[in-house]
Formats: C-alpha cells, sequence, structure tokens
C-alpha cells in the first residue's frame, strides 16, 4: 500500500470514475466466496458500505470540483440510480452518475426510459469485458458487440441523449471502434484506458494499436482509471508509459482521471493515485492539465460550472470532443 502523500495537487480535479456502495442492498459481485480472487485481488476489504462521507475522507485535501458516479453493480440499477439522486440531492455531490442497463435485454427501452429521467443520469454502461480465463471475464459471451438484439439496446441511447461508458480488454478495442463508428451519433466513453491488463512489449503493442482506432473515431473519448486492477504493485514508473501513451492517441482535451475509488483503495491511497497524475504530466501546459483533471470530465458528463452544486442542465447528448 502506498504511504499517504502531503503533496496536493494545486488544480481542480473532477473524478470521472468512482463508485459508491450501500451495503444495505445486494451487490453481487461482492457477494459470495471471495476465493479464488479474480483479476482485482482480495476484494474483502470492498464488502462494506462506502459512503460519500466515506468518498471525501479519500479525497480530502484536493480541490474536488465534481465528481462522477459509476454504476457499482447493485442487483436494483434503477434502486441505485435513484439512491445515487437523493445522494445528490442532498450534498451536490455526485455530480452525475452512469446508471447501469443490460443492452440485450427485450426490455431495454423501459429501462433506459426510466434511467434517462433520472436528472442526474448522463449515460449508461453495460460492461463488456469478455476474457477466457474465468478470473477476468465479465461475461460469458464474446460476441455482445455484434449480437442484433444488444445493438438495437445500444441503438436507443442517442435518442434519449445518453452517452455509453464501455469498458472492454484490449483484444475488444478494434470491434469496439467499429461500433463506434457506425454509431457517430453517440458519445463513448472508453473506461480504464482500454484495460491493458497484460504489460510485456506484445501485448502493449496490441494495445496501442486498438487505442489509436478507438482514438480515430470523434465520437470516443476515454479516462485514465483503475490501472491498479491491472497492477496491484503500481508505481509512478509503472503507469507513467500507459498514461502519456493514452493522451498522446486521444489528447488532453479528449482524456479525463479518474480514481475508481474504492475499488483501487486496494492497491493506493487517493492523494497516492492523484499525486503520480500530477507527477506524470508535470511538464505539459496549465491548460492541458486543466483538460486532464477537470474539463474534460466536465464537457463529457455535461455538469454546470459549479458542478457541486445544483441540478446539472440536461443539454441532450453531449457532441463529440
Amino acid at each position: 500500500m502506498h504511504e499517504q502523500l502531503e503533496l496536493m495537487l494545486d488544480l481542480d480535479i473532477i473524478d470521472a470514475h468512482h463508485h459508491l456502495c450501500d451495503f444495505s442492498q445486494s451487490y453481487p459481485w461482492l457477494e459470495g466466496p471471495a476465493e479464488p480472487f479474480r483479476y482485482h485481488g482480495d476484494d474483502r476489504p470492498l464488502r462494506r458500505s462506502y459512503l460519500l462521507n466515506d468518498y471525501l475522507a479519500d479525497a480530502q485535501g484536493f480541490k474536488l470540483a465534481g465528481c462522477v458516479h459509476i454504476e457499482n453493480g447493485a442487483a436494483d440499477p434503477l434502486w441505485e440510480a435513484g439512491w445515487v439522486q437523493g445522494v445528490h440531492d442532498s450534498h451536490g455531490l455526485p455530480s452525475a452518475q452512469v446508471a447501469k442497463a443490460s443492452l440485450s435485454d427485450p426490455a431495454a427501452l423501459p429501462h433506459l426510459e426510466k434511467l434517462a429521467a433520472v436528472p442526474t443520469v448522463r449515460g449508461v454502461r453495460d460492461i463488456l469485458n469478455w476474457h477466457p480465463d474465468p478470473r477476468y471475464t465479465h461475461t460469458a459471451r464474446p460476441d455482445l458487440l455484434n449480437d442484433r438484439a444488444w445493438l438495437n439496446g445500444f441503438s436507443h441511447l442517442a435518442p434519449l441523449g445518453l452517452s455509453f461508458d464501455l469498458q472492454v480488454f484490449p483484444d475488444q478495442l478494434e470491434q469496439a471502434a467499429r461500433l463506434a463508428a457506425d454509431h457517430p451519433e453517440t458519445l463513448i466513453i472508453l473506461d480504464h484506458a482500454g484495460m491493458p491488463i497484460q504489460r510485456d512489449p506484445e501485448s502493449l503493442r496490441h494495445w496501442r494499436k486498438g487505442m489509436s482506432g478507438m482514438a480515430a473515431q470523434p465520437n470516443v473519448v476515454t479516462k485514465i482509471s483503475a490501472l491498479g486492477t491491472n497492477d496491484h504493485s503500481w508505481t509512478a514508473t509503472s503507469i507513467r508509459p500507459i498514461v502519456l501513451e493514452t493522451i498522446d492517441a486521444f489528447g488532453p482535451n479528449r482524456t479525463m482521471f479518474g480514481s475508481n475509488f474504492p475499488v483501487d483503495s486496494l492497491y493506493s491511497s487517493f492523494a497516492a493515485l492523484y499525486t503520480a497524475f500530477d507527477d506524470i504530466t508535470g511538464s505539459m501546459s496549465v491548460h492541458e492539465r486543466r483538460e486532464l483533471f477537470a474539463e474534460t470530465a466536465r464537457r463529457t458528463y455535461r455538469l454546470a460550472p459549479d458542478a457541486t452544486t445544483g441540478n446539472p442542465e440536461r443539454n441532450g447528448a453531449a457532441a463529440p470532443i
């Protein structure tokens, strides 16, 4: 575990990817036997409520200008979206949220309509990570990106003003780029920098190629987050190439940082993570750093200038940036 660092970033940050958890409800991925451990490691420390005050304690010392809640796998996605909305209404945070939707479900459209009516919902996530190793895969099907029923569900997003948070592994990035090209009207946010789960030279070459294909699509932005899930003993040196190459591919105006807390609290403190992001981007201009730490997230998730207060205005689908 990285030690808490006293140096705090002297820039506003909008955390583009974090989770909350009310453990009085069901979260299937945090239930059942803990072992054998999946790729994110021993998640037993996560098997408790993680509420807004817990998150704010982790982020203490930073100029938190806003944050985006990403669905945390609650068994009832509509309950989760409503609960997060209630937290926002009471505290002004999270500033916005991405809710859960199973797009291949025959009832996807009415579900999406209900989510779109929640003021803080900006988009949805349907985790698509497939891997032949059961420790890594999130779905039993490798073909959802080409599935007719799933694509039909996806086609409803743009008309409802919803973006899509896309979570896949590098082997799926070529398919994902075709999805983006076929649906230029839908804003796609590539989670976790394309999840480079293997860091050997050939795997990284394959990841770079996939990231280049995604960056070529103007309706795709990305967030750098969850790097610790694939590098549990990370250092600023070990993640530096992933961070810089992602920024080089997408540009600062299409790249944002996220904590992935509390999951990434398994590997470091919030302060250590954001201090590493600060160090890695230290040679960039102030404008570029403002984009990375706050402004790309503000545009992507349509946050008001004073993101921590009030209800952000809903303006329909965000324009490609």
